[in-house]
C-alpha cells in the first residue's frame, strides 16, 4: 500500500508504504486499509494540517459511482462498500477509485501528460490497464470496467489469458507473460532450473529478457518482439477509439526505457493511418502515481 498526506496543489508532505498481506482475506485488508488511513489522518493532525478529505484506489472492478470495491482477484475484495466504511471510521469525504484510472489521472495533470487535455495512461505490470482521461477526469464506464485494453484480442487462438480467453495483450505483452513465454520458449521449469535462469535459481523476469534481448540472445529476442508488435497492436486499437495526444507507458515493463519505447514508437507509428500518431512517453511519476490520483480524486470530490 503506498500512502501519503498531499496537498490540494498535488504536492505530498509525508509518505508511507505498508504490506498490503492479502494472504489474510479480504476483511484483514480491509482492516489495515482504514487503520492506515485513520493514521495518516492522525499524522497530519499531529503536524498542525487539517485533513479535508480521503482517496481510496484499489484494483478490480470498481463501482465509483457507489463507492463499492466489486470485485478484485488479487485482493479478493466481493462487493466491499469501502468509501462508506472509511468515512464512517475517519469522519472525513471519501472516495472510491480504480487504481489504474487514478493513476491515469495523476500522470496526466501532473505527470507525464501534464498539459495536454487527451491522455491515455497504459500501466503493464503483472497485467495490463488503461484509464482514458480527458481534461483531468478519467471515464470508468457504465460498469466500472472501462480501460480493460489487456483484455483487447490481438492474438487469435495466441496464449491463454487469465479471463479465459486465448490471445489477449497481457497474455502475450505484460512483463509475466514475457517471463513466462520465454520460459517456456527455453524450456525452463516452473522453479526456473534450465538454462535461463538466473545465479540465484529463479526464473528470468520481463527485465531479464528485455537485456537479454539487447545482447542478442535469440529466445529473448524473438519473446521481446512478439511483446512489442502485440503492444503496438493493442496502442493502434487505444488510438483508433480514443484519438488521443498522448500515450503515457507505466507499470514494470517501462522500466525497460529505450529498449521498449524505441522499438513500440517504431511500431505503433507503422501502423497509423488517416490518425495522427500519439506521442509515447513514459510514466513520469513511480508507483506513487496511483496514491496521488487517489489525492486529487478526493480534492476534486470536496
Amino acid at each position: 500500500m503506498k500512502c501519503a498526506l498531499v496537498r490540494p496543489d498535488g504536492t505530498t508532505v509525508h509518505t508511507e508504504r505498508h504490506p498490503t498481506d492479502a494472504g489474510r482475506g479480504p476483511d484483514a485488508v480491509v482492516e489495515t486499509i482504514l487503520d492506515v488511513a485513520e493514521g495518516l489522518a492522525g499524522k497530519a493532525r499531529a503536524d498542525g494540517r487539517d485533513p479535508v478529505a480521503l482517496g481510496i484506489a484499489v484494483p478490480g472492478v470498481v463501482d465509483e459511482a457507489a463507492g463499492v470495491a466489486v470485485w478484485s482477484a488479487n485482493v479478493g475484495f466481493r462487493d466491499v462498500p469501502l468509501r462508506d466504511l472509511a468515512a464512517e471510521r475517519l469522519g472525513l469525504p471519501t472516495v472510491l477509485g480504480h487504481d489504474v484510472r487514478v493513476g491515469g489521472l495523476a500522470e496526466a495533470r501532473l505527470g507525464a501528460g501534464r498539459g495536454t487535455g487527451h491522455v491515455l495512461f497504459v500501466a503493464i505490470g503483472t497485467g495490463i490497464a488503461a484509464a482514458h482521461v480527458v481534461d483531468g477526469a478519467a471515464a470508468s464506464g457504465a460498469h466500472g470496467a472501462a480501460g480493460e485494453i489487456g483484455h483487447v484480442l490481438v492474438r487469435p487462438g495466441g496464449p491463454r489469458c487469465g479471463c479465459g480467453r486465448d490471445g489477449c495483450l497481457e497474455a502475450v505483452a505484460s512483463a509475466s507473460a514475457i517471463a513466462r513465454r520465454y520460459a517456456e520458449a527455453t524450456g525452463a521449469g516452473p522453479t526456473g532450473t534450465a538454462g535461463d535462469s538466473g545465479p540465484t535459481g529463479t526464473p528470468a523476469s520481463a527485465a531479464d529478457v528485455a537485456d537479454r534481448a539487447a545482447a542478442g540472445e535469440p529466445a529473448a529476442a524473438r519473446v521481446w518482439a512478439e511483446a512489442v508488435e502485440a503492444l503496438a497492436d493493442g496502442l493502434a486499437t487505444g488510438q483508433a477509439l480514443y484519438d488521443v495526444e498522448t500515450v503515457v507507458v507505466g507499470g514494470g515493463l517501462a522500466q525497460a526505457g529505450p529498449r521498449l519505447f524505441d522499438p513500440l514508437r517504431a511500431a505503433l507509428h507503422e501502423r497509423m493511418t488517416f490518425h495522427r500518431r500519439p506521442r509515447l512517453v513514459a510514466a513520469a511519476l513511480g508507483d506513487e502515481a496511483g496514491c496521488l490520483g487517489a489525492a486529487l480524486l478526493a480534492l476534486d470530490a470536496r
